[in-house]
C-alpha cells in the first residue's frame, strides 16, 4: 500500500471520529415555516449529466431535478445540500451527520449491510466497454474472454458486475487485474495506446473524460443498465419510505422519464434493447 493510500485511510478514520463525536447529540432542524431540514450529501466528484455545477457553482443535473420534484411532493421537508468526498459522505450517512447521500450508487452487499436502500431506483447508469475506434470485435463481456481488460478497483459496483459474470462463467472467466483507485483517464489512455483491449466503466465517465482527452476511442458495446439509488442512514426508515413512494409516483406519472429525456436524450426507464436502438448520447 502506498503512502498516499495510508494517509487517505488515516484521514478518513480521524474524520469518522470527529463525525461521530459531532453528531451524537445532533437534533433535527426546522425552517422558519416549520419544514424539517434533511441533510443531503452530494459528491464533489461530479458526474454530468447526473450531477455537476453551473458557473455560480450551483449543483445542477438530473439528480438535482429529481430531488426538486421530491420536495414538491413532500412539502414537509427541506433539503440542505453539502458537497464532500464520496467516502467521507458515506461515513457521514452511517454516523448520522447526513440523512442520505445521492451519487448514482449501485447496490452491493457491503453497502447494504451499512445503509438503508429504498425499493425503487431513481434512475439508471449504463456500463460500457470502451475500445479503440478501429475495433469491432468487442461488444459484450463474452468478447473479453482471453483479452486484456484495463485494471479495476478491487471493490465497487463495476467490479461486482464482473465478479458476477465470472461466477456464472467459471470455465471462461474474464481476467481482472486489481488496482487501488485506478485512474479512468489513465485506463482510457492504456486502451488508446494498445496496452489494454478495453476498459469497463460507466458511460457518463467516458463521455466526460473523452471531451477532454479526445482519444481515438469508441464505445464497443453497452453491457448493462444498472439501477441507481439514494443511500440512507438506517434510522431513517420513515423518510426513506416517503421518498420511495414519491419516486414510484414520479416514474408512473412520467415525470422522471421526461427528466431522463431532458438530460440524457433517451428514456432510460425503458428496456436495454430500446436504449441500444435509440442510442444513449448524453448530448443534452
Amino acid at each position: 500500500m502506498n503512502r498516499k493510500r495510508i494517509w487517505t485511510k488515516f484521514f478518513l478514520f480521524i474524520l469518522s471520529i470527529f463525525v461521530i463525536a459531532g453528531c451524537s447529540n445532533s437534533e433535527s432542524k426546522e425552517t422558519d415555516d416549520g419544514k424539517k431540514v434533511i441533510k443531503v450529501a452530494l459528491s464533489d466528484e461530479v458526474n454530468p449529466p447526473f450531477l455537476y455545477t453551473d458557473d455560480q457553482n450551483k449543483p445542477i443535473g438530473y439528480d438535482m431535478d429529481y430531488l426538486a420534484e421530491i420536495e414538491k411532493k413532500l412539502p414537509e421537508y427541506k433539503f440542505e445540500y453539502t458537497f464532500g468526498e464520496e467516502e467521507s459522505n458515506l461515513i457521514g450517512v452511517d454516523t448520522g451527520k447526513f440523512d442520505f447521500a445521492i451519487n448514482w450508487f449501485f447496490k452491493n452487499p457491503e453497502r447494504e449491510q451499512k445503509f438503508l436502500y429504498p425499493e425503487h431506483e431513481y434512475g439508471y447508469s449504463l456500463t460500457v466497454l470502451v475500445t479503440k475506434s478501429d475495433r469491432n470485435d468487442i461488444k459484450s463481456l463474452d468478447d473479453m474472454v482471453d483479452k486484456k481488460l484495463a485494471p479495476m478497483a478491487p471493490s465497487g459496483g463495476l467490479r461486482a458486475i464482473l465478479n458476477g459474470y465470472n461466477e456464472k462463467n467459471p470455465d471462461n472467466p474474464i481476467e481482472i487485474e486489481s488496482m487501488e483507485n485506478p485512474s479512468a483517464a489513465d485506463n482510457l489512455k492504456r486502451v488508446a495506446e494498445g496496452k489494454a483491449d478495453a476498459v469497463f466503466l460507466n458511460k457518463t465517465t467516458f463521455d466526460a473524460l473523452q471531451k477532454e482527452l479526445k482519444l481515438d476511442l469508441k464505445i464497443g458495446g453497452i453491457v448493462s443498465k444498472e439501477p441507481i439509488y439514494i443511500v440512507y442512514n438506517k434510522k431513517h426508515k420513515e423518510l426513506a419510505e416517503k421518498i420511495d413512494k414519491a419516486t414510484a409516483e414520479l416514474i408512473e406519472d412520467g415525470t422522471l422519464p421526461k427528466l431522463a429525456e431532458k438530460w440524457f436524450g433517451v428514456d432510460f426507464f425503458k428496456d436495454l434493447d430500446y436504449i441500444k436502438k435509440e442510442g444513449f448520447q448524453y448530448e443534452k
